[in-house]
């Protein structure tokens, strides 16, 4: 007589049996998850990375913030003197150097700039172009990358013996401004440079001075922000005297106007100067207190597509 009950021997083959039939049923699952999974991304639509800083510079340096078609921004620049200059030049305070600017936001991505600069009373122009926006969706983009090129012209009367005209005043810089937004509140960037200098005076400089820079930014408050800024000068382009710039700074957002106060040691405002022509020893007092203070102005409306 038969027993009723399944042996072991019967059980195994059965549990052998419902696994074989298991698997290929829940390969089937995961393909289907995974192909519903790449349908909803496909279907997620850009969105491109807005606001990765809040104005056009950083510190001393340019962002990959362009102001946008149809928008004028007046920008003013202040550098007080050196903090270790004593207490007869009010530590700093008696001393200043001034920049005022303009740009224009030709397009979206195209912006323009002009400005004058009481260091070496010097005139400057720049281009910048947002080449690459960052994205999030089905055809992300990680960064942000713009490219900015920038002219200055030296107008002051030099007493040293040499002859000047206006092509040997006149420097040239090259960036490109790689920029990323890790977060709402936290954004990073990365600018290799290149100045073109037409005519150096100081032993071992070199025309071309070659620099990769790094900066960010972390919002504390909805209208607060702290920024820091450093740009290493690559060794054997230019004389031993000149430093890396270094700064350090806030964002202070009032409505229209947004306030940056910084401390640096860099006294110019402008590439050719705080990157290429830095003299001042951060760590020893060589601090130059200074802002930024930005006005955005509507010119014209946007074009709407």
């Amino acid at each position: 007589m038969k027993s009723p009950f399944i042996t072991l021997g019967q059980r195994g083959a059965l549990a052998t049996l419902l696994l074989a039939l298991a698997a290929p049923m829940a390969h089937a699952q995961a393909d289907l998850l995974g192909q519903l999974e790449q349908a909803t991304q496909k279907d997620e639509p850009t969105q491109l990375v807005e606001a990765t800083f809040k104005a056009t510079r950083l510190i001393n340096g340019h962002t990959v913030q362009t102001p946008g078609e149809g928008t004028m921004v007046f920008l003013i620049s202040h550098r007080f003197g050196a903090l270790n200059s004593g207490a007869y030049q009010f530590f700093g305070l008696d001393a200043a150097t001034l920049r005022l600017g303009f740009e224009y936001g030709v397009t979206d991505r195209l912006e323009v700039g002009v400005g004058r600069s009481s260091l070496d009373k010097t005139f400057d122009g720049f281009v910048k172009y947002k080449a690459i926006q960052q994205s999030t969706g089905a055809r992300a983009v990680p960064v942000t990358v713009t490219l900015l090129g920038t002219a200055a012209l030296s107008t002051i009367r030099y007493s040293d013996g040499y002859t000047r005209n206006a092509l040997d005043r006149t420097a040239y810089t090259y960036q490109a401004l790689i920029a990323r937004k890790f977060s709402t509140d936290f954004s990073l960037q990365l600018m290799p440079t290149m100045i073109h200098r037409n005519m150096v005076v100081n032993e071992g400089e070199k025309n071309d001075v070659y620099a990769l820079g790094a900066g960010g930014r972390y919002k504390l408050t909805r209208r607060f922000s702290l920024n820091a800024e450093y740009y290493y000068l690559m060794p054997g382009y230019t004389a031993d005297h000149f430093r890396n710039s270094l700064a350090l700074g806030v964002d202070i957002e009032t409505g229209g106007h947004i306030f940056q106060l910084h401390v640096t040691n860099s006294q110019g405002m402008i590439e050719k100067q705080f990157v290429s022509e830095t003299t001042g020893n951060f760590f020893k007092g060589d601090i130059f207190f200074g802002f930024n203070m930005s006005r955005n102005f509507t010119v014209k409306q946007r074009h709407r597509k």
